[in-house]
């Protein structure tokens, strides 16, 4: 991709952005919370759009010169009800994090009680960590997955809302490899009479293709990244039942945002609009092929994973059974080099420090966007057990480096 215009005016930043591009054509992305959109998506959100302030919602808005905008915003909320079968959808959060804060500010007051996964358990910060806003404002508690089994621990979970009486317990994970029990959540909530919060920012996609049980209809509010498994525009959004509705869009604005990004807005739209093919459902489920594959090849390796496998787009593996002297950041480090880019990832029972954890979370949502297949993916995960097992060896690494380029060579992105 070229950035003429850019070029001409700051050289600086086209060179980075162009080498950016040649980083994701040239490297295998793994990192479970990204993907490659469709030059449509991006098209949208290097539009005009970046230019009109529309603060408001449809029909509402503070200043004028708002028509298109307007029609924009309508198509990516009409569509997300399509995809994801919402009452009310609010598509201008900026994140998944300012969706998560949006439903703070509808439903809560501050010093309120929050019960969410544990962040080293696959929770995230905006759950509720000391900190995050979440922790400044709220009283948070920490549920758990079984150290033994890597599940959610949902009977523990009910005991301990009914022990720390929550205003609000969060579901949805970032690093939980396994089909999430909505109902047995929400049960728990309703024993204790607190609201629920299902945040499915990395499985968006996935519940909309079918491929994962969805939360809509369940919870009293469904948010989620809108660039992740669902590939579409970089932001979030909040989902919710009409009785919520305005609480939800006076959080957002005034309550949080001014202008919504409207050039983003429109590439979720594009994305959204792209997700209601039958082509979207195919890419969802062999999303989720690729990464049994990945799993089941690991563990012929002898890797340990959390849970023993995965259900969705991640595969979460803990290292210290197989290497007790490796951490997942030595793991990280090395295979950047070969051109695997992945993350080091806390694992339950995390003996170690967040900034240098125990495990490694590997993904599978941007490979497939670049046509991966099952065995593509145990070669990948072939090339992660060889640097695995020897982070150091400058042979092993010049090998999976061959190999990676040989995978991007077979699979180009953005030519």
């Amino acid at each position: 991709m070229q950035h003429d215009q850019v070029r001409q005016v700051d050289p600086e930043i086209a060179d980075a952005l162009e080498a950016e591009t040649e980083r994701q054509r040239d490297t295998l992305t793994l990192i479970a919370s990204e993907n490659h959109v469709s030059e449509a998506v991006m098209d949208a959100q290097s539009s005009t759009l970046t230019n009109k302030y529309a603060e408001g919602y449809p029909g509402q808005r503070y200043y004028g010169g708002c028509e298109q905008a307007d029609v924009v915003e309508q198509l990516a909320i009409d569509r997300a009800k399509e995809l994801w079968g919402a009452e009310h959808v609010n598509v201008q959060p900026h994140s998944g994090s300012q969706a998560n804060m949006a439903v703070y500010i509808a439903a809560l007051e501050p010093g309120d009680r929050i019960l969410s996964l544990d962040l080293t358990h696959g929770g995230h910060l905006s759950h509720g960590h000391h900190a995050n806003f979440v922790g400044d404002h709220f009283e948070v508690q920490h549920y758990e997955c079984d150290d033994e089994t890597g599940y959610v621990d949902y009977e523990g979970l009910r005991e301990q809302a009914e022990q720390f009486e929550p205003d609000m317990i969060v579901s949805g994970y970032s690093a939980y490899p396994r089909e999430v029990e909505w109902e047995r959540i929400q049960a728990a909530a309703d024993a204790v009479d607190a609201l629920h919060l299902a945040d499915i920012a990395h499985i968006t996609g996935l519940v909309a293709a079918g491929e994962h049980a969805s939360p809509v209809g369940i919870a009293d509010f469904v948010t989620g990244s809108t660039h992740k498994t669902i590939r579409a525009g970089r932001g979030g959004m909040v989902m919710c039942g009409e009785e919520w509705a305005e609480a939800v869009d006076k959080a957002v604005i005034p309550g949080m945002q001014g202008g919504p990004l409207m050039h983003n807005i429109a590439g979720k739209a594009v994305g959204f609009e792209e997700a209601l093919t039958p082509e979207f459902e195919e890419y969802a489920a062999r999303v989720v092929t690729n990464a049994e594959a990945m799993a089941e090849r690991l563990q012929e390796r002898g890797l340990e994973l959390v849970s023993g496998g995965t259900d969705t787009h991640l595969v979460l593996a803990d290292l210290r059974p197989s290497h007790p002297d490796t951490t997942g950041k030595d793991v990280e480090e090395a295979l950047e080099e070969t051109g695997i880019v992945l993350n080091a990832n806390t694992v339950p029972g995390e003996t170690r420090s967040p900034f240098n954890p125990s495990g490694i979370r590997v993904g599978t949502p941007a490979i497939t966007t670049r046509g991966f297949t099952a065995d593509d993916c145990r070669t990948v995960a072939d090339c992660i057990a060889d640097v695995v097992d020897a982070p150091e060896d400058e042979a092993v690494l010049a090998a999976v480096s061959e190999t990676v380029d040989e995978l991007t060579d077979s699979h180009p992105l953005y030519e």
